[in-house]
C-alpha cells in the first residue's frame, strides 16, 4: 500500500467536506456521494488543454486532491472508488454504454459506475460521481422496483438478451427513459483505457467537440461552457454571458474551486489518436 495513502485520504475527505464515517454504511455513503457530487466538477478539460489522462489510482488522486481538479467518468468514479476502498467500502467497478440519441447505445466501457458494499446489509448499491445530471443518492442496485430520488424516479430493470443483455446486462433509468446500460461483470480501472482514449480523440465524442465543467448543487446545476455560465435551479435555466477571459478565469475559480493558467479553446480540439 502506497504508505501515503492515508494522509492522501484525509486531503481527500478534507476536499469534498465530509468527516470520516465511523463505519462504512448505507448513510456515510449517501453522504460521501453528495459531498463529491457538489463539489468535484464533471470536466473535460484535459483533452481541451492538451493534458494527459492517466487511469492510475495515484494519478487520479494527484489530480482530484492535490490539483484540486475533476474529470469525466473515469477519473472521478475511479478515484471515488479508491477513498471508497480506503474507508472500508467494497467497491467493484462496472462498465457501462450510454444510450445516445434515438436509444442508440455507446461504445462498451462508454461509461464507468461502481457497485457498492456496505456493512449494514443493505445493498449492493449502485453509486456514480460521474454521469453528469444523475441520481443525488446510490441506487440499489437488487431493486427492480421504482426508486424515488431528489432528482427524479428511478427504476433498475433487466436488460433485454436480444439487445445485448447475455451476460445479466441491467438498464439504468430515469422517468422511464434509459440512461446507461449496465454490465454486471467486475471490471479493473485498467479495462477502461480503450473507452477513456475514444473519448478523447475520436471527433464521435461529444467531448471532444466543446469545453465544459458543470457541477451538482442542492437545488439544481451550474455550468460553465466557455464564456456561457448556466445556472439551473429545478426547472429554471439562467444564462449568464462573461465578457472576458478575466471573468472566466474567475469564474471556475469561485463556481469550482479551480484555478487554470489558461483556458481551453471554445470551439473543441482536432484531436487524433496521433496525439492521445
Amino acid at each position: 500500500m502506497d504508505p501515503h495513502l492515508p494522509q492522501t485520504i484525509d486531503a481527500y475527505l478534507e476536499r469534498i467536506g465530509a468527516a470520516r464515517p465511523a463505519r462504512p454504511d448505507a448513510v456515510a455513503l449517501r453522504d460521501l456521494q453528495l459531498r463529491h457530487l457538489t463539489t468535484v466538477p464533471f470536466e473535460n478539460l484535459s483533452i481541451h488543454l492538451g493534458e494527459d489522462i492517466v487511469l492510475e489510482e495515484a494519478a487520479l488522486l494527484d489530480k482530484i486532491v492535490t490539483d484540486r481538479r475533476g474529470g469525466f467518468c473515469y477519473e472521478l468514479n475511479g478515484a471515488f472508488a479508491v477513498l471508497l476502498r480506503a474507508l472500508g467500502f467494497r467497491v467493484t467497478l462496472l462498465q457501462a454504454r450510454v444510450h445516445g440519441d434515438g436509444g442508440r447505445l455507446g461504445i462498451p466501457y462508454d461509461h464507468m459506475a461502481l457497485r457498492v458494499e456496505t456493512d449494514d446489509g443493505t445493498g449492493p448499491w449502485l453509486a456514480d460521481v460521474g454521469f453528469g445530471d444523475h441520481a443525488q443518492n446510490p441506487l440499489a442496485l437488487d431493486d427492480r422496483t421504482d426508486q424515488q430520488d431528489p432528482r427524479g424516479g428511478f427504476r433498475i430493470a433487466q436488460a433485454p438478451a436480444e439487445g445485448g443483455g447475455d451476460y445479466g446486462d441491467l438498464e439504468v433509468l430515469r422517468e422511464g427513459a434509459p440512461q446507461f446500460r449496465l454490465d454486471p461483470r467486475p471490471r479493473a480501472l485498467a479495462d477502461f483505457r480503450g473507452g477513456a482514449w475514444y473519448h478523447r480523440t475520436s471527433p464521435d465524442s461529444g467531448f471532444t467537440r466543446s469545453p465544459v465543467c458543470s457541477r451538482f448543487t442542492t437545488t439544481g446545476r451550474i455550468t460553465l461552457k466557455g464564456h456561457r455560465l448556466l445556472t439551473t435551479v429545478g426547472a429554471q435555466r439562467h444564462e449568464t454571458r462573461l465578457e472576458s477571459d478575466g471573468e472566466v478565469f474567475a469564474a471556475y475559480h469561485e463556481h469550482f474551486g479551480m484555478r487554470l493558467d489558461r483556458l481551453p479553446p471554445e470551439d473543441g480540439v482536432g484531436v487524433s489518436a496521433s496525439n492521445a
